[in-house]
């Protein structure tokens, strides 16, 4: 995990500004599947440099970002000044240090394919929401996985591969169901490149 936090802190000073058609996907991706929900208090984890808390604090009242790059941070916190948000760094394999039965919607973008075990992230994120709470995760689709596609950079020259793990739609959904979520939606998503979906996204509920 050390290596992938050192990777992430040297990316932050061009994550926003390089070409990345991942990353722009997903914002689209989580403002189309979250425009009409309503949400007050959100948790968003691997918020990164904040390009999606942006968007999310103009329908929340209350934001809480965790990421475990503390350079991602620095730039989320330049970029987002509200009063109403504030960012931890942490990681998220560990204890997270929020309140239980908190929130009404959690999100995590980008950001399983560097979790090994799924089992935490989703036992933490039922713990966390209350009851008819949401939680919106969107990644890189497991056939984008399988065709080779990884987080990557350059560096002075150097091409950086971030290490990942590889996790099947049905790993998501019954890492989810087995704590007690409920499927509400489940998406494929495709850019520009049409042989194959770059994301998957998926809406879990907490039962009342």
């Amino acid at each position: 995990m050390n290596k992938i936090i050192n990777n992430y802190n040297v990316w932050a000073d061009q994550y926003d500004n390089n070409i990345n058609p991942t990353r722009d996907l997903d914002k689209v991706v989580t403002q189309e599947s979250l425009s009409d929900l309503n949400f007050s208090n959100v948790l968003e984890l691997g918020c990164g440099s904040g390009k999606n808390t942006e968007w999310l604090i103009t329908k929340a009242d209350k934001l809480i970002g965790i990421d475990f790059s503390s350079r991602m941070l620095e730039l989320a916190r330049k970029k987002i000044s509200s009063k109403n948000v504030s960012f931890i760094c942490a990681d998220l394999n560990e204890k997270w240090p929020v309140n239980n039965n908190s929130f009404d919607l959690a999100t995590i973008n980008l950001t399983l394919e560097h979790i090994k075990i799924l089992d935490h992230i989703f036992n933490s994120l039922f713990v966390k929401l209350r009851k008819g709470g949401k939680c919106f995760v969107c990644e890189l689709h497991p056939e984008k996985q399988l065709a080779g596609s990884k987080a990557r950079f350059q560096d002075n020259g150097t091409e950086i591969v971030l290490d990942v793990f590889q996790h099947s739609e049905l790993d998501y959904v019954q890492s989810a169901e087995k704590v007690g979520f409920s499927l509400l939606a489940k998406k494929d998503w495709y850019d520009d490149e049409k042989d194959l979906p770059r994301l998957i996204s998926f809406l879990f509920e907490k039962p009342e």
